[in-house]
């Protein structure tokens, strides 16, 4: 591979990705870290990425996929029926890890009256609770990567490898009977120190996660207690979670009270 295809290889999947670590650009154009590091010095002075600590992240993406108003306008009653459901579930004064997902954002909006004690990477999570005053929050170090809202980079990933907390509330991109799946390789490692950093994992999917896979594996169902999804959640697929044992709630749809747990 040439250096000019190799540059072309690796702004296409920051395209793709829009954010990515040293290692990952590595591995996608099989070459050193060297290499890659001076293929973005070259990149970073033509103006169309911008080198972060640790990676790279493209200046002018061409989609909004990622982006996360964009992302929250998606299935938006089907997440904020979850985020109730999620919240109910949740005691009062418990430690509670939030990802940076849309979904997660919307329990979120309703844990202030559970006064709990939350660590975060997510910057919309965080200036939600900006002034309130029964919600202690920790907010992780990292990079700004502000289409996103959230924290990312090594640093982050320590930061959650050192915490501990009583329940982890997490998205995803996709589940199935073989696992869990993320479409952004960039917060894999921090999803996974959050599940070593909780004692009870909760993912909060709408409907539309269920069955499909992402790019990037995540965990196991083993190491998932809990999901909450909306009504329209494929009954053949929850009916099979709850065989392999994980708990699934099916939040009612947003004309009715209260979480139900369904038996399909």
């Amino acid at each position: 591979m040439t250096a000019e295809e190799r540059k072309h290889r690796i702004e296409e999947y920051l395209q793709r990705v829009e954010f990515a670590s040293l290692e990952e650009l590595s591995q996608h154009v099989e070459s050193s870290v060297s290499t890659v590091r001076r293929d973005l010095s070259v990149l970073e002075a033509g103006g169309s990425l911008r080198r972060t600590h640790g990676g790279a992240r493209i200046i002018s993406p061409k989609t909004d996929e990622f982006a996360f108003s964009a992302r929250d306008s998606h299935q938006l009653s089907e997440k904020e029926s979850i985020g109730k459901a999620c919240a109910e579930i949740i005691g009062s004064h418990q430690s509670v890890i939030l990802d940076a997902g849309t979904t997660v954002y919307h329990v979120a909006r309703h844990l202030e009256e559970k006064a709990p004690q939350i660590v975060t990477n997510s910057l919309p999570v965080a200036n939600l609770y900006a002034s309130a005053n029964k919600v202690e929050v920790i907010l992780a170090g990292g990079v700004i990567y502000p289409r996103l809202g959230v924290l990312v980079g090594p640093m982050t990933v320590e930061a959650f490898s050192k915490m501990r907390a009583d329940v982890a509330i997490m998205s995803a991109g996709g589940i199935t009977l073989e696992g869990v799946t993320n479409s952004h390789a960039l917060l894999i490692d921090i999803q996974r120190a959050m599940l070593k950093a909780a004692q009870k994992i909760i993912l909060c999917l709408d409907h539309t996660k269920f069955g499909r896979q992402s790019v990037s594996p995540l965990c196991g169902l083993d190491m998932v207690d809990t999901i909450v999804t909306d009504s329209r959640a494929p009954h053949e697929l929850v009916a099979a979670l709850r065989e392999r044992g994980v708990e699934v709630i099916v939040a009612p749809a947003a004309e009715t009270n209260g979480a139900v747990h369904e038996k399909f």
